[in-house]
């Protein structure tokens, strides 16, 4: 090993899979933006008049359920957005939107963290929103759960400290896993082992240090994070 690499080469990130002792090895974290007709109204947006869009988050920003972890630095905003994880199984480009779930692996739980006044900032001055989105441990993922069929509908909820904050159903994204599917595919080739974050409902909001987050989807899995103190 010490012939190939100058140094150790990183862990690989992985997330746990529902009864398997296996990992499921991470390659890329893919993120939509706005997929909830009520999120993107409350972030001032129209959500009939854009197509989906994406952005990424490192791989290694992963964080297994039950873990504490830091309060981010250089924000006084960090937000929650519960999120439907969608783990690909079998890669490929241009994937028809009506062979898109033959792809899928399994589905999981996730929080998008975001330094909102960052990515704000960001928006403002027409840069990039990676200082906002793609921080340490900015994405949570629950152990996913293999496919026994697809979830079209289902509650998404995320409480902090016992108390509802955010609340939806599946049916309200506006670009099914499908299409997700599709579109990315249509770009770059999606690959075995990417993960793909398909937005969040409205009711998005900050949270401090101490608080325990509690997120939930119907038929997919449970997740629980803590910021430290």
């Amino acid at each position: 090993m010490s012939d190939v690499y100058i140094l150790p080469p990183p862990p690989r990130p992985a997330v746990k899979i529902e009864s398997d002792d296996r990992l499921f090895a991470v390659r890329r974290i893919f993120c939509v933006g706005r997929n909830y007709a009520d999120h993107a109204r409350e972030m001032g947006h129209d959500p009939d008049r854009e197509h989906p869009f994406f952005f990424c988050k490192p791989a290694d920003a992963l964080v297994a359920d039950g873990s504490t972890i830091p309060y981010p630095p250089q924000t006084k905003d960090l937000q929650h957005e519960v999120e439907l994880v969608v783990a690909i199984g079998q890669g490929g480009t241009d994937i028809a939107r009506e062979h898109a779930l033959e792809h899928v692996f399994g589905y999981g739980v996730g929080i998008d963290f975001t330094r909102r006044d960052l990515q704000q900032e960001a928006k403002d001055k027409k840069r990039p929103w990676d200082w906002g989105k793609g921080f340490d441990n900015s994405a949570p993922c629950s152990a996913l759960r293999k496919t026994a069929g697809h979830p079209e509908s289902g509650r998404i909820a995320l409480m902090v400290n016992g108390q509802i904050r955010q609340e939806g159903d599946l049916t309200q994204m506006i670009w099914p896993v499908a299409d997700v599917i599709a579109f990315i595919s249509a770009s770059m080739r999606l690959c075995a082992g990417d993960l793909i974050y398909t937005g969040t409902p409205a009711g998005v909001g900050p949270v401090s240090r101490g608080d325990v987050l509690a997120a939930e989807i119907a038929g997919v899995g449970s997740l629980t994070i803590t910021i430290a103190k």
